[in-house]
């Protein structure tokens, strides 16, 4: 059965995201409180640590409008810029039927198959054997394809990779993928500046200043927990965005075979771009690709094996072993 007729299964796994990415809010108050810990830790002189964890909650309760503001603002430049960006670092480039029409009538013939709106055809000059969707709407939709994988795929193998991608866009993988990317980006951005701030100006852990009075062990201990706590809400965004992808990866498979009729074609494809996928590009860019070896902390890969996939083709699309 094709992804098309799982619908029950792309809604449960829809709705599983969308909880997921409605945690993000409740990192950003973790964010916050972290935030406001090593601010008071810094600014005052605290023995009682307690004392101080109340005074930072206190802050954060009347600074956490201007925290959401601000990720409002965030959200809503990455939003709008998010494709530009994209192809900026993966030097991404539109091609038209012109350049490309085999390429281009492949993806308009699926297309039309389905009744999709075309999204637009780039490519990217690498020798990397690797594909990917992008976009949040059917005005900025893409489906970009590596030089490599242009030449080493035949045509039914190519058309299985742009089918893979257009299920992606089809099942609004990738408008929940960039969302999460989005919001992940301001506990990276807050994170990476605040770690590297303290190894910089080297905050002592045992406190301030000697002209201060009173116990300053209570700073060193407020500076750790506000580290401890930028550091969970930074793992912990990242988990959420790494959790939203592997699932993804089997329905967009069985997509590809449910379009193209010919799952020895998707097969085929993954087999070729085993251990030939990996590309100079971002880790967020990289997680929306058609395969993506890298694994975060060890434990939580963005896609499953390209073994595991073609067994399941092979089980559940009647492909060829």
């Amino acid at each position: 059965m094709g992804a098309y007729g799982l619908q029950t299964h792309i809604w449960n796994n829809n709705f599983k995201s969308i909880l997921l990415l409605a945690g993000f809010p409740v990192l950003l108050l973790l964010l916050m409180y972290g935030l406001n810990v090593g601010y008071v830790a810094i600014a005052y002189d605290f023995s009682d640590v307690n004392e101080g964890l109340r005074l930072a909650f206190e802050n954060m309760t009347r600074t956490w409008p201007f925290a959401f503001l601000g990720a409002g603002v965030w959200f809503a430049v990455a939003w709008m810029a998010h494709q530009a960006l994209i192809n900026l670092s993966t030097g991404a480039k539109p091609v038209t039927r012109q350049e490309a029409p085999d390429l281009y009538n492949m993806l308009e013939n699926l297309c039309i198959s389905r009744g999709i709106t075309m999204p637009k055809l780039q490519i990217i000059d690498s020798a990397a054997l690797n594909a990917f969707a992008s976009g949040v709407s059917e005005k900025n939709y893409a489906i970009t394809l590596t030089r490599g994988i242009v030449e080493a795929l035949d045509d039914r193998e190519l058309e299985a990779v742009m089918a893979h991608e257009l299920t992606h866009i089809r099942n609004r993988d990738v408008r929940l993928l960039i969302i999460a990317v989005i919001f992940v980006g301001i506990f990276s951005f807050f994170g990476e500046m605040v770690f590297r701030n303290t190894f910089r100006t080297g905050v002592r852990i045992g406190g301030h200043t000697q002209s201060r009075k009173g116990d300053s062990r209570g700073g060193g201990v407020l500076i750790l927990i506000a580290i401890a706590l930028i550091a969970l809400a930074y793992i912990l965004a990242m988990v959420i965005r790494f959790s939203l992808s592997q699932k993804r990866e089997y329905l967009a498979d069985a997509g590809a075979v449910d379009l193209t009729k010919n799952p020895d074609g998707m097969i085929s494809a993954l087999r070729k771009i085993s251990g030939r996928s990996a590309i100079d590009a971002p880790g967020e860019v990289r997680q929306m690709m058609l395969d993506n070896t890298a694994e975060f902390a060890g434990l939580f890969a963005t896609h499953p094996s390209i073994e595991k996939r073609i067994a399941a083709l092979e089980a559940y699309a009647g492909g060829q072993s």
